[in-house]
């Protein structure tokens, strides 16, 4: 087992392990947020034909001029048909999505006409082609519209209607499961007095494993026994992925290694030269078993080493190939010290000016301050071998903030 390793190839060796899951079938509409499993191809043009773009009046764009009058001898609805061709000198009511009847060239639109006694004012000097959606302009029988791997969006999702399809062939979800360790913590409806600790980390780790799109359980509290331990990580075993928090450092009531050794599980990596969640560890339970991550238990630690290397496996799993959160560059407005050795990730809040982005600390970093992690819309790297960051020095930071970026003010 490797120890006190870098957070890069601590990274390179989780991904390294991770497997993506097999496909499975959901229907369309509860697809969003997979990520397509084969590519998708068209047996379908899009539109089947030429068609308006507007409402108004198909004819040949020779036969009009401004002021001059053309009767109109029929209409056209969407889903309807032509029910002849036009001749020369005559125009169709037609509506947006219809087929353009045979003879026309153009749409003039209904803002552009004046309609009166069965005839219609054209008021314009149309082009051929005006208004008109070209059959297959959006899609081609034979195209692959979507590739293999990628993620679904709303678009894609109205793309795969539009084609028919019903059913989504997509990889299926990282099933996890979470437990937290310690005599000292309580429910949160229990009773919190006399040094006990609400468990948040069980609440907190589910939440990233469905913000990261997978299907998370709580398994609750285990007690400070090898038995209770044991017990609880049993239950996980159907799982593709365990994360535990707390009991993985090296004191007497740290039972994670051993109780996992126990379940036939092969300790990768302990420690990762990181502040906060230096005590990581990383396996994997047989071939074909769960990959195990033992998060440190303060809750900062936990969420930044779920940040780094849970999130990145379980999204690897479910088939994304960006596995990171988008990074930027920022001005620190303050001076940061640390000893060198371990890399450390502070959690920053984004302030933009004139200049750029500007990242100010959220406060106090202990790796208990919880309320940091609310007010971090990021954490910014301090290289493991750097001693302090100047004040005006420009510093990676790696997004957390979804909503990072998003404006008050309408657009223009």
């Amino acid at each position: 087992m490797k120890s006190g390793i870098s957070v890069a190839e601590a990274s390179a060796i989780a991904l390294g392990a991770t497997r993506t899951l097999a496909p499975e079938s959901v229907p369309t509409p509860e697809a969003l947020g997979r990520v397509l499993a084969q590519d998708v191809r068209s047996d379908r043009t899009l539109p089947p034909a030429d068609c308006s773009a507007m409402d108004g009046y198909a004819l040949r764009a020779g036969d009009a001029a401004p002021g001059r009058a053309l009767p109109v001898v029929y209409e056209v609805a969407a889903g309807g048909q032509a029910s002849r061709p036009l001749a020369e000198g005559e125009a169709a009511r037609i509506f947006t999505g219809a087929p353009v009847p045979p003879g026309a060239d153009c749409v003039v639109r209904q803002e552009d006409t004046l309609a009166e006694d069965g005839q219609v004012t054209i008021q314009i000097t149309p082009t051929g082609g005006d208004h008109i959606r070209l059959a297959g302009e959006d899609v081609r029988s034979g195209d692959v519209v979507l590739d293999a791997g990628t993620p679904i969006g709303p678009a894609q999702i109205g793309m795969l209607v539009s084609l028919g399809r019903t059913i989504a062939r997509v990889h299926a979800r990282p099933r996890v499961a979470v437990l937290s360790g310690g005599d000292e913590l309580v429910e949160p409806d229990e009773d919190a007095s006399g040094g006990r600790i609400v468990s948040s980390n069980g609440y907190s780790l589910v939440a990233q494993c469905q913000e990261a799109g997978a299907e998370a359980r709580n398994l609750g509290i285990a007690r400070d026994t090898p038995d209770a331990l044991e017990a609880l990580l049993r239950a996980g075993l159907s799982s593709d992925v365990i994360v535990s928090s707390a009991g993985v450092s090296v004191g007497d009531h740290d039972h994670v290694r051993p109780v996992l050794e126990k379940l036939g599980c092969e300790l990768v990596f302990w420690g990762v030269k990181m502040k906060p969640g230096y005590p990581i560890v990383f396996g994997r339970i047989g071939e074909s078993g769960p990959l195990v991550f033992g998060l440190p238990g303060n809750p900062v630690s936990a969420m930044v080493t779920f940040e780094l290397f849970v999130r990145p496996t379980l999204l690897k799993m479910a088939g994304h190939t960006r596995l990171f959160r988008p990074r930027v560059e920022a001005t620190l407005a303050e001076t940061l010290e640390k000893k060198p050795g371990r890399a450390h990730y502070v959690r920053v809040h984004l302030e933009r000016d004139e200049a750029g982005l500007r990242a100010r600390t959220t406060g106090n970093q202990s790796s208990g301050v919880l309320r940091s992690m609310t007010q971090a819309q990021g954490l910014l790297h301090f290289p493991a071998d750097a001693e302090r960051l100047e004040a005006g020095a420009v510093a990676s930071v790696q997004i957390l903030d979804r909503r990072f970026g998003d404006e008050t003010d309408p657009p223009a």
